[in-house]
């Protein structure tokens, strides 16, 4: 630890981001990546122009990408909020809703920088364990009386609750804000961006690195009642106005306008995901039941920490957890078919040995 940083973060514990290694090629199966590129749209946004501008700065309003997700979602420009990757909004969200004594709650297996943020703030958190099957009991974080936050898809298990589930969550907790982090909802989920319209207490969510392949664009949004979006306005700018730079906006801006493309490739993903989890079933494996662009695979023949080292060796890579209710898994991206069927051949032939 450095001399300079501050005493306070002397025990801290940052997110780990799934591994990027440079040693040799590898199947990336490890950090939820869309396996298809981003639209043609995309790629045709992103010219020559755009590049030249990059001596301006941003629209820090980010307005013409708003209009385009507000007609794609059903909502006013003014319920949505912009930010560098889905991960700031969550940043914000724990920022701007809790303090000392307005403290959150969350599943103790999900998404890793849930803790972390409240931890970094200081803010007081619980967090309730899973049910034995891996699934989200609701009714624990009705009457919360706190930020309640919950990622649908789950993640690493990649199950779901019901929307009448989320409403109740919703209505047993007026006064504080339900985040709902709907990035994997494209993969088989039902979005709760209706309910924004009933309830001024639920933000949702989004991101363009999953099913809109923009992982290095890094680009998220979240869709709430305008009051609770202005709020988050308020955070970023007295932080970074400018925190998503022209190229990632254009780029926004097409993929906006590329729904029936993304659509189409969330459909493969989710038959692939659906045909690779069959063939692991087949190898004795025990697979969650995912609406994610991944599985939560385990309990064979070998620890999760086996598996992921003796995939690695072979080429692919896929993601590892050591906390002990899920260490006998592993978590593995969808891929292309191709991709999927290399992966399944390596599990058998370790199994085999």
């Amino acid at each position: 630890m450095s001399r300079f940083l501050s005493g306070r973060f002397s025990a801290f514990e940052a997110y780990t981001p799934g591994e990027q290694p440079r040693d040799k090629k590898y199947i990336k199966l490890n950090t939820n990546e869309s396996p298809y590129p981003p639209s043609e749209k995309v790629l045709e946004r992103i010219s020559k122009e755009e590049v030249m501008a990059l001596n301006l700065y941003p629209d820090p309003t980010g307005r013409a990408l708003k209009e385009k997700l507000a007609a794609l979602y059903g909502v006013e420009p003014e319920q949505v909020f912009l930010a560098n990757g889905s991960d700031e909004i969550l940043n914000f969200a724990f920022l701007a809703f809790c303090d000392a004594q307005n403290g959150a709650v969350f599943p103790d297996i999900s998404y890793g920088f849930y803790p972390v943020y409240a931890k970094l703030y200081r803010i007081p958190f619980e967090e309730i364990p899973l049910k034995e099957d891996f699934s989200i009991d609701f009714r624990e974080y009705c009457g919360q009386n706190r930020m309640v936050v919950i990622a649908n898809p789950n993640a690493p298990t990649g199950m779901t609750l019901s929307l009448g589930q989320i409403e109740e969550i919703v209505t047993s907790n007026p006064g504080h804000v339900v985040l709902i982090d709907e990035a994997y909802v494209d993969f088989g989920g039902e979005s709760c961006i209706g309910l924004t319209k009933k309830y001024d207490n639920l933000l949702v969510v989004q991101t363009f690195s999953k099913s809109r392949s923009m992982a290095g664009a890094r680009l998220g949004f979240g869709i709430a009642n305008a009051e609770l979006i202005a709020d988050l306005e308020k955070i970023k700018y007295s932080t970074n106005p400018y925190n998503i730079n022209r190229l990632t906006l254009a780029a926004g801006e097409a993929a906006a306008e590329s729904d029936a493309y993304y659509k189409e490739n969330a459909k493969k993903i989710i038959e692939t995901r659906e045909k690779t989890a069959r063939a692991l079933k087949e190898l004795g494996l025990t697979v969650l039941p995912s609406k994610a662009n991944f599985i939560f695979a385990g309990k064979g023949r070998l620890d999760g920490g086996s598996m992921y080292r003796e995939l690695k060796a072979r080429g692919i890579l896929v993601r590892h957890f050591e906390k002990e209710r899920i260490r006998d898994f592993v978590r593995i991206s969808i891929g292309t078919p191709e991709q999927m069927e290399a992966l399944v051949s390596s599990v058998r032939e370790i199994l085999a040995e």
